[in-house]
């Protein structure tokens, strides 16, 4: 998400309990004997992320005797906001998975605050495993930014955002499956014809904003993405793309395929409204699509954003081991376990999207299908990355104007300018 989030699958129940940080091995907060692996993630256990990294716990334990891995699940607004006080501190963690981009990795890298990578990556090959656009979320220069620099995370899976639909709702009102923008719009009138609030949203995280984003993408190029995320040219928020993003979404609102009440909602209940069939339409990212395998009772369907070159996604999560960790060789050995081919084939036929996985050993439909879309997108230099990832605080930013803009409380316009501002207070200075 993150900054995010994208993805808060099981932040919900997480987020719930305290946010007491538990150290093992002793008030030191971490034992260096060797025997303990500290892991922080927050994969929900039936994504395919949580199933393939629980199996390589098990692989890992096997092969390290005596070694045990202490699993702590956090949500990701909580590693989000906690990240940087915890990893200067003892409790701080030999291993997790952190959210990429400037303004997450990006700014723990500048900070100090993550253990520089690049010697296990040449070592043990993990460079030779990732696409170039892959690749650009892993390093960090000295100011925090992606793209070239010091290795300071691997991701051992990609992800892509993607329209999700309920076929039976689109059967049952009669609907067209949607392969245009103009299909989809068309879908969308329909069910607000019917009574039906067609899009699932989430005003309170990161859903929202990635509706907002992936509008002005369907007006954008890849020339205005660089610019947006690695600062190769200035950002206008007022220019064509950011205006066509910002006055549709509101469009969208008024019109009903957007509920003036989603403002406070979060991921996790948008994602369990498309679950039970309250909503036909979900636009997200693949992180969903284990779920959704797992647990809709109905027919469904994915298709890539229809009209647009462009869509949000780039490499997932990283792992990162901070500069604290008290047992880095073993975080390193784990990273390399994910990185295998028994564990990146497992992850794309739970419905995940790996980076190194055997094509030939990916059996299940729906996961060739979704690793086709992604290598669709990817091929055509389509990742778009995050909305909030270009400056440390602007995720927050993002979700308070978009919550204005489903409230109706201030005009695109209005939000834009609250936008530019954020940004260019945050843009480093040349």
């Amino acid at each position: 998400m993150l900054t995010a989030r994208r993805r808060v699958v099981a932040t919900a129940a997480v987020l719930a309990g305290s946010l007491l940080l538990v150290s093992c091995g002793g008030s030191d907060g971490g034992s260096a004997d060797g025997r303990t692996l500290r892991l922080w993630h927050y994969e929900g256990p039936d994504s395919a992320m949580g199933a393939a990294w629980s199996e390589a716990v098990k692989e890992f334990e096997a092969e390290h005797p005596g070694v045990k891995v202490k699993f702590e699940e956090k949500g990701f607004e909580q590693i989000q906001k906690t990240a940087p006080m915890v990893l200067n501190s003892s409790d701080a963690p030999d291993i997790m998975e952190y959210n990429k981009g400037n303004a997450t990795a990006g700014l723990l890298s500048r900070q100090g605050l993550l253990t520089d990578l690049t010697s296990e990556v040449t070592k043990r090959g993990w460079d030779k495993k990732l696409s170039a656009g892959v690749k650009t979320t892993s390093q960090y220069d000295t100011g925090g930014v992606m793209g070239s620099g010091k290795w300071y995370g691997i991701p051992n899976y990609a992800e892509y955002t993607m329209v999700f639909y309920n076929k039976a709702l689109f059967k049952k009102y009669g609907v067209a499956e949607p392969k245009t923008f103009d299909d989809l719009t068309a879908a969308m009138d329909t069910f607000v014809a019917k009574g039906v609030t067609p899009l699932a949203n989430a005003g309170a995280e990161y859903m929202a904003q990635q509706y907002l984003y992936q509008l002005a993408l369907s007006k954008a190029d890849r020339s205005w993405v660089d610019s947006y995320e690695l600062y190769r040219g200035r950002t206008d928020f007022h220019d064509a793309a950011w205006t066509y993003g910002a006055t549709t979404f509101a469009d969208w609102v008024r019109k009903g395929y957007i509920s003036k009440t989603s403002s406070g909602t979060k991921a996790e209940d948008a994602g369990v409204a498309f679950i039970q069939g309250k909503n036909p339409v979900l636009f997200s990212g693949s992180w969903w699509y284990g779920r959704f395998t797992a647990e809709n009772k109905f027919d469904w369907g994915t298709v890539l954003w229809p009209g647009s070159d462009l869509t949000l996604g780039s490499g997932g999560n990283l792992w990162v081991v901070p500069r604290g960790a008290r047992n880095k060789e073993l975080a390193y050995d784990f990273i390399d376990i994910t990185m295998s081919k028994k564990i990146q084939n497992l992850l794309g036929n739970k419905g995940g999207v790996p980076v190194a996985a055997d094509p030939s050993a990916i059996t299940d439909p729906r996961a060739k299908s979704l690793i086709a879309d992604f290598n669709t997108v990817s091929g055509r230099d389509g990742l778009a990355f995050y909305p909030d990832w270009p400056v440390p605080g602007f995720y927050d930013v993002l979700v308070s104007e978009t919550q204005k803009l489903i409230t109706g409380s201030a005009t695109p316009d209005a939000c834009l300018d609250a936008l530019q501002k954020a940004y260019d207070k945050g843009v480093p200075k040349k």
